[in-house]
Formats: structure tokens, C-alpha cells, sequence
């Protein structure tokens, strides 16, 4: 026997507007746990998605008929989802205009004039493109080389993934090193960034790293010291010019990829950019996140060792700020506002601390935004992170 539709839209409201409403709280709400965390950092980067699925849900509700309890419930779950899941893009023009005067405060208000028009052609047109959101960011042909061998400190082979333009020349280069706490990932991790940033004209070389607990601080830096040693040796063969380097990293990549660039000795890049890399390592470890869902403390004792206490010497010398004593290679922070890993206030302190040494250093706020909220290539955290960050690294690199 099959049941009239109207009897079963009640029901079809009642998932709907459950599932939306609960995809959309985790919006605002912080994560209390690991296994939760990528509903923190997806489902902001999914909100276009979420608007369409509640706005389902209030039309099911709407129209389901059996006026009651059941659909006054079902409607007002789905308005207050759809509410949430509004917010990001709700926030988009003013965050795309603070964003806009933060460069040209920075960079100056004619720094865009200064990139060649042949590279300016390339850029994405727009901070965000709602079409992209549901289409995804097209992916060009680009030449692909993995699993180069660059070194094998204490006999560990590391490798790194080669993305270069289809045309053979010569290019600036980006060197990128992935997050994961400095115990996991890959050089292969986010391959649609490399891909997209090497169609753009850049030699891009995704290095490895050797991971903690096994291998504590300093072997990650001294790893990507020497994959940039390698780059140098081969810049010819990959078709890089080695006055134009770049570092980018996300999270603990990013905060060696400033490490690295800070160093009194280091070989000579031409800017660093950090996506929501840790700073100063001795302030994160005695005031973590709260929530936690990523056990800060535990994490940093893997990578150093042991607590500050236990460790003094290498929570200072393991920190990027420590560094920030002279003027340093231009430095773009892009960092999330409801970051439960790597507060936001510790880079609005490093910002500060780059700017009191006379560097030029830009820090890009997402208020929606949690850690890792590039995961998601597509969506508004991202769009506006890569308009601005290919950007900043044209200027850098021209």
C-alpha cells in the first residue's frame, strides 16, 4: 500500500530540517573533539550547500501540510539552519573589504599596478565565486613529477612532488610543506593548490619531512633546509630561478616554513606565507584552546620532547618568534578567527611583532573560519585566502 505524499512530508521535513540544522550548528558551535572536528572546519566551507538544503527544508515544511507541533517545529529548525548556514556568506563583503585595504595599507595602494600584466591575466577575477562554491576551482594541466629524492637524513628517503607550467622556461618558485601536527601528512597533501599554483606560473616543489615523536625538533628544519640546498643545486634542471623563492606552509608547515625563512643563517627566499602556523610555542602549550580537540600540549611534547619546563631551550629556539629581531622577508598570515588549534590572537602578536621590526607583514582574518579551513579548495575561506595570497606572492615574486 503506498502512503499519500502529504502524509510523508512531515516526516521527509522532519529529517530534512534535523540534518540541515544540525550540519549548520557546527557553524558557531566549537568542536569538543577530534572526531568532530571536521564538521568545525567543513561545514562553514560547505555553506552554500547547507543554504540550498535549508531552504529545502522550509519549503517541505511549508508545504507538508498537518499543521501542528510536528511542522511549526520542522519550519523553525529549518530558519534557524538556514540562519546559520547564511552566516559566512553574510560576512563575505565586509571581510572581502577589510581583506582589499589590508593590502594596499601594506603593499601600497598601487602595489596590484606593479605585477606584469601577463601574470595579472591569470588571476582569479573575483575574492569569491559563488559559482566556484558549488562547481569547484577548475583544475589546468600542468607537468607533474613526484617522488623526487632530495634527501635521506639518518638513511629516511624524502621526497618531493614537481608541479611546473605547460610550457617549458623559467619560473619563481614556491616551496610548500604541509601541516599535520609534525607527526603525519605528505608531500602529496592538497595537490590542488600545487596544481593551481603552478598553471599560474610557478615552479612549485611540495617537499617531505621527517615526523615526530621519532624524530623531534630541529630534524624537520634542518629537512627543509635541505630540500631548498637541493632546489638551489637543481634550479636549472626544474627550470626555477633561485632569486625568486617563495615558502608557504599550512599549520605546522607553516610554522616551519617561517622558521626556516627567520634564520640568521637561512638561504635568501624571497617571502613566507603561513597559513594558521603556531608562532610561539612556549605561549601555546600554557594557554590552549578552549576546547581542545587537538591536544595541543601532547602534540608539542612530541615535537620537542617535553613540556616548556622540561624543554625551555627548544620551545624558544623551536618558535618563529624568537626570530623577529630584524627585518624579515615579506611574511602574508592567513588565519581563521574561530581557530581551536592555533589561536587567532597568537597571530594578530606575531603580526605585531613582524611590523615593530620593520617587515612587511600582512595578516588576513577569516571570522568564520577554523584551523585547516583550506581543506575544503572550494570554498569561501579558500577563495578568499588564494585571491589574496596569489596576489601577495606576484608582488613578492615579480
Amino acid at each position: 500500500m503506498f502512503y499519500p505524499i502529504r502524509a510523508v512530508l512531515p516526516w521527509l521535513a522532519l529529517l530534512l530540517s534535523s540534518i540541515s540544522l544540525f550540519l549548520s550548528s557546527w557553524i558557531v558551535i566549537p568542536v569538543p573533539t577530534m572526531s568532530l572536528l571536521p564538521l568545525g572546519v567543513g561545514t562553514p566551507e560547505v555553506s552554500p550547500w547547507l543554504v540550498v538544503l535549508n531552504v529545502i527544508a522550509v519549503g517541505v515544511s511549508w508545504f507538508g501540510g498537518h499543521e501542528g507541533w510536528l511542522q511549526r517545529g520542522t519550519l523553525g529548525a529549518s530558519l534557524l539552519g538556514l540562519f546559520l548556514s547564511l552566516l559566512p556568506l553574510i560576512q563575505l563583503p565586509a571581510t572581502e573589504q577589510q581583506m582589499s585595504e589590508v593590502m594596499h595599507d601594506t603593499l601600497g595602494a598601487n602595489y596590484e599596478q606593479q605585477i606584469s600584466p601577463s601574470v595579472q591575466n591569470q588571476l582569479r577575477p573575483h575574492p569569491f565565486i559563488l559559482a566556484d562554491a558549488f562547481r569547484g576551482i577548475p583544475q589546468m594541466p600542468v607537468r607533474y613529477t613526484p617522488d623526487i629524492p632530495f634527501a635521506a637524513p639518518d638513511g629516511v628517503p624524502l621526497n618531493l612532488d614537481l608541479y611546473r607550467p605547460p610550457q617549458v622556461g623559467q619560473y619563481p618558485a614556491i616551496v610548500i610543506i604541509y601541516g599535520g601536527g609534525w607527526q603525519s601528512g605528505s608531500a602529496s597533501h592538497y595537490a590542488n593548490f600545487s596544481r593551481y599554483m603552478a598553471h599560474q606560473g610557478y615552479t612549485v616543489f611540495a617537499i617531505a619531512y621527517r615526523h615526530a615523536p621519532r624524530y623531534q625538533f630541529p630534524a624537520q628544519l634542518d629537512d627543509v633546509r635541505a630540500a631548498l640546498t637541493f632546489i638551489q643545486q637543481h634550479a636549472t634542471e626544474y627550470e626555477t630561478d633561485i632569486t625568486r623563492i617563495a615558502l608557504l606552509g599550512r599549520s605546522a608547515g607553516g610554522h616551519l616554513a617561517m622558521l626556516t625563512a627567520y634564520q640568521p643563517d637561512a638561504l635568501p627566499v624571497r617571502a613566507v606565507v603561513s597559513y594558521y602556523g603556531p608562532f610561539n610555542l612556549t605561549n601555546g602549550y600554557k594557554n590552549p584552546p578552549k576546547p581542545d580537540p587537538y591536544n595541543v600540549r601532547a602534540v608539542l611534547e612530541a615535537f620537542l620532547g617535553g613540556s616548556p619546563d622540561e624543554q625551555p631551550e627548544k620551545y624558544v629556539q623551536a618558535s618563529p618568534v624568537t626570530y623577529v629581531t630584524r627585518p624579515l622577508p615579506p611574511t602574508l598570515l592567513v588565519h581563521g578567527s574561530r581557530d581551536h588549534i592555533v589561536q587567532v590572537r597568537f597571530a594578530q602578536n606575531m603580526h605585531q611583532r613582524l611590523l615593530a621590526a620593520n617587515s612587511k607583514a600582512i595578516l588576513l582574518e577569516i571570522p568564520w573560519a577554523e584551523h585547516a579551513f583550506d581543506a575544503i579548495f572550494h570554498g569561501p575561506s579558500n577563495q578568499l585566502a588564494l585571491y589574496y595570497t596569489e596576489r601577495f606572492l606576484a608582488w613578492a615574486l615579480q
